[in-house]
């Protein structure tokens, strides 16, 4: 069975890489090291398919070390060790060259295991991970490799891939094959950034092209041949959900939600709902009306408060028709929010009063605030003293609500908005009166 088409057209060489300039293009530092010949250790950041094996492999072939492979899916303490005993043999004279893929699945103890070596410089090690390698990769080598973060490919390092990938299978396979204009920068623009993605995108459009005889010849004695034929809408349907690149356990699912909270915050609301179209298309409407209640109780808040119950109603109706037309009222509760005027003046309250709490701050609660209705023969002054704000004129009365240890403390500061400033203009009257 022959390798899929992206590991068939892996790049050999530096310069047929894609992408990457900020890392690769001429005068960069990673280029610069690998040209040298030196290798200190490397850990290469940055989600699937944009070059990080590819780039590993080119390293291996340009070093004199003995190179391994392995991915932190499958390897385990065993093939450390394994890998460990080559060293100082005539496998290994000048040490090894170790490929981790994936690493950020090797648990503290197996990343431990490496540390020795890799100080001493018998192995050198080049990593890769789609996760925040400062989260998953144990500090120790951490401290001891260069990390160097790959970004997602555009459409346009990707088109001449695709390209080269249907010049590949034409020569191939013989065949001929015409592929409708906009094939390949459809191919190139809904593959997400993943070069891989791309290329099997191109291998399943022919390998599932309709043939369509072509005619005889003229003169009758050689049979005629086939055509492949690849048409938009063929790769519009073989890659109808490839552009989505999402995880919900990893970084990008927390960049997306994040993006899109930040973007509702800053009222932009263009951008909230690209941010809200991505999270529906991977089928996460949990964390889009998650987000979009957060951000309409932290951001809008006192401003307009009477946003929350719209948007917990936006929700409800959300989750009872469910998608696709979920996305008709939470694009409506985005748009409300990212417009909405903005006031974080709860948030700010509430932290600074649990961080009081927290330290420690506080008291006993004042005796006409207690629930309690009667006294001890010890009490010389008997009487909870509790006056019922209702009883007085406009429902109000000055008395001590905080415990004595914090009379005085102010945490709410009233935000600049119109309903916040109405609020405050009453609470003035009233102590005025």
């Amino acid at each position: 069975m022959p390798a899929p088409l992206a590991e068939r057209l892996r790049p050999q060489q530096l310069d047929e890489m894609v992408g990457q300039p900020h890392l690769l293009g001429e005068g960069r530092a990673l280029r610069r090291i690998v040209l040298s010949g030196e290798l200190p250790n490397l850990i290469f950041y940055g989600p699937s398919g944009v070059g990080k094996t590819t780039f590993a492999n080119i390293i291996a072939k340009q070093t004199q070390r003995y190179f391994v492979r392995l991915n932190g899916t499958t390897a385990g303490t065993a093939d450390i060790k394994e890998v460990v005993a080559k060293l100082d043999t005539f496998l290994a004279p000048n040490g090894v060259l170790l490929y981790l893929d994936e690493i950020q699945y090797f648990n503290k103890k197996q990343q431990q295991t490496l540390l020795e070596h890799i100080e001493n410089g018998a192995i050198t090690l080049i990593a890769s991970t789609t996760e925040n390698p400062y989260f998953y990769v144990y500090n120790a080598i951490l401290s001891r490799s260069t990390v160097f973060e790959f970004k997602p490919l555009t459409p346009e390092d990707i088109l001449p891939a695709v390209e080269r990938a249907f010049r590949f299978l034409r020569g191939e396979t013989g065949a001929v094959c015409e592929i409708e204009p906009g094939v390949s920068q459809w191919i190139a623009t809904a593959c997400g950034g993943d070069a891989r993605k791309a290329m099997n995108a191109a291998e399943l459009c022919w390998l599932s092209a309709p043939q369509e005889e072509t005619n005889p010849k003229a003169n009758q004695s050689e049979p005629g041949g086939y055509t492949r034929k690849i048409t938009l809408e063929l790769a519009k349907e073989l890659t109808q959900r490839s552009a989505v690149r999402y995880d919900r356990e990893g970084d990008e699912h927390y960049d997306i939600v994040s993006a899109f909270q930040k973007a509702m915050r800053g009222s932009d609301p263009d951008a909230a709902l690209h941010y809200l179209a991505r999270l529906l298309e991977a089928g996460d409407m949990p964390s889009a009306m998650r987000r979009l209640m957060v951000c309409a109780c932290e951001d809008v808040g006192l401003a307009y408060p009477q946003i929350i119950p719209i948007v917990k109603a936006a929700v409800d109706a959300a989750q009872m028709v469910g998608l696709p037309e979920a996305q008709i009222p939470l694009a409506d509760a985005v748009i409300l929010v990212a417009t909405a005027p903005k006031s974080n003046s709860g948030v700010e309250a509430i932290s600074a009063a649990m961080a009081d709490v927290k330290a420690g701050k506080g008291g006993a609660i004042p005796r006409s605030l207690q629930n309690k209705h009667f006294d001890g023969a010890d009490n010389s002054k008997p009487g909870q003293f509790y006056q019922y704000p209702h009883a007085y004129p406009n429902h109000w009365v000055a008395q001590q609500y905080l415990p004595d240890a914090m009379q005085g403390t102010v945490y709410y500061a009233y935000g600049e908005n119109k309903t916040e400033q109405a609020a405050k203009a009453y609470h003035q009257r009233l102590q005025e009166t």
